[in-house]
């Protein structure tokens, strides 16, 4: 592993510190894209959405009702209740 300078190092470390806010924008950004996407594109992006809530900690009881019922309404509303918990 490369030695890295102390700048790099604080870049490394404040990426990690903000991983999770930093999933959470990636996962809204998914819902508008989960809207319009149809066929394997929709199936990729909800395999996609799935991986960052589980990264994030959502249970996997919520995340497979997610995938069963396929509404980007109830990604959003999710994505509300994160952001509310965050604040």
């Amino acid at each position: 592993m490369p030695e890295y300078t102390p700048h790099q190092q604080k870049i490394i470390q404040r990426y990690y510190a903000n991983q999770g806010d930093i999933l959470q924008q990636r996962i809204a950004a998914l819902v508008g894209d989960l809207y319009l996407a149809s066929g394997k594109k929709s199936d990729s992006l909800w395999k996609t959405a799935a991986s960052i809530l589980q990264k994030i900690g959502v249970p996997q009881s919520r995340i497979d009702h997610l995938l069963t019922k396929r509404k980007p309404e109830l990604l959003a509303e999710l994505i509300t209740e994160l952001e509310s918990k965050r604040s």
